[in-house]
């Protein structure tokens, strides 16, 4: 347990105050291992904090697992939005955070959404020329590459979510920003998605990236023509329910599966890049809210109500290409101050205005501890 953490101290407080339950609950949640996020600071700052922290965790036997969120302009200016004043000053903060690691060991899961969501889908003024788009892959390429090199880490740069991109854009995208350099990608972070579906998602990226680099000389390059989450032509497609892929329908991915098989087969487990999932929210998967209820962008993925802790975090997953189950999310961190498309401030699911991005937010780690999925205990 660490006893410095948010839900450690939120033991105590429940404890304090007589609440029994809740304080069990918090003290569980501590007992499991959760991320660290490294989101701001001077070069000087970042190498110190992650110095401590990864002496922390060799004395005590443990691998830490490290977030860089640091990128310039990151989450398009929205609820978590900052990062570094300049590609330049990025880099200084990276070469910074590798020496921090130095020769210690971590995994470090490389600035969550920063590939599936570029500085051109920000809006039509955002990047008009494509040129911040641009150094946002060669920044995310020099992270990847700076931190594999220079340290002992694991490092796995973030890949987005199963219902984001299709899988052959997000292929290309691991490509042009550098994926070969590091150990893999990241899936789910800040998510409630199934694992199983990020699973299947990753697997699918994993084989469009090798089908697109080592398959037939005819296809090099074409990640777009891989089966997606959204498409496969391996479907009939000719109308029938069932007969083409519905992402609403995890059961009619069957055809992205047929397409693969065809197309890719089974290259070896070594001959694929292997992925990490964010487990922290999803043990009840997605939150689907009423159809219509918010005209517009209900925010699925905001602070989401009723969810709970998903898997354990562990290395054992039983599945060939994914390395890890990670709590990556912080549970009990709030998502930013939601507001559902309704115009107003009050996020109408909970009756208040929401916490800032990051900030601990006690009735939502209750919440997430109560209905974890599966039940809640404490880690050995």
């Amino acid at each position: 347990m660490d006893p410095h953490g948010k839900a450690a101290k939120q033991a105590l407080a429940d404890l304090g105050n007589g609440d029994l339950a809740n304080a069990v609950n918090m003290a569980r949640l501590a007992s499991w291992p959760q991320a660290e996020w490294f989101t701001e600071g001077t070069p000087d700052e970042v190498r110190a904090k992650v110095g401590r922290l990864v002496r922390e965790a060799r004395t005590v036997r443990r691998t830490p697992v490290l977030v860089a969120y640091n990128v310039p302009g990151r989450d398009c200016s929205q609820y978590s939005s900052g990062g570094a004043a300049s590609s330049a000053a990025y880099r200084q903060w990276v070469d910074a955070f590798a020496a921090g690691i130095g020769d210690g060991e971590a995994v470090v899961v490389v600035e969550p959404d920063g590939l599936a969501l570029l500085p051109r889908e920000c809006g039509p003024a955002v990047d008009p020329t494509g040129a911040l788009t641009a150094t946002r892959m060669a920044d995310l390429r020099y992270a990847v590459r700076t931190l594999k090199s220079r340290t002992r880490s694991a490092v796995y740069l973030d890949a987005g979510n199963v219902l984001w991109r299709p899988v052959g854009d997000m292929a290309r995208r691991l490509l042009d920003a550098g994926v070969e350099y590091g150990d893999g990608f990241s899936l789910n972070v800040s998510n409630t998605h199934p694992t199983e579906h990020n699973t299947r998602y990753g697997t699918w990226i994993a084989k469009c990236v090798w089908y697109a680099t080592e398959g037939p000389e005819a296809v090099r390059g074409h990640t777009d023509w891989c089966a997606t989450q959204y498409y496969s032509s391996a479907a009939p497609n000719d109308g029938t329910p069932g007969n083409a892929v519905d992402p609403a329908d995890p059961a009619t991915w069957r055809w992205t599966d047929a397409w693969f098989d065809q197309n890719v087969g089974a290259p070896s487990g070594d001959a694929l890049h292997h992925f990490v999932v964010d487990t922290s929210r999803n043990g009840r998967g997605a939150w689907t809210p009423e159809p219509g209820r918010y005209g517009g962008d209900p925010e699925i993925w905001c602070n989401a109500p009723g969810r709970g802790l998903g898997p354990r975090p562990t290395a054992d997953t039983g599945v060939p290409l994914v390395d890890a189950y990670l709590w990556i999310k912080v549970p009990g961190e709030s998502d930013g101050s939601c507001t559902r498309n309704t115009g107003g401030t009050i996020d109408p699911e909970y009756g208040i205005v929401d916490p800032p991005a990051g900030a601990w937010w006690p009735d939502q780690a209750h919440s997430l501890a109560r209905d974890a999925a599966p039940r809640l205990t404490f880690g050995r």
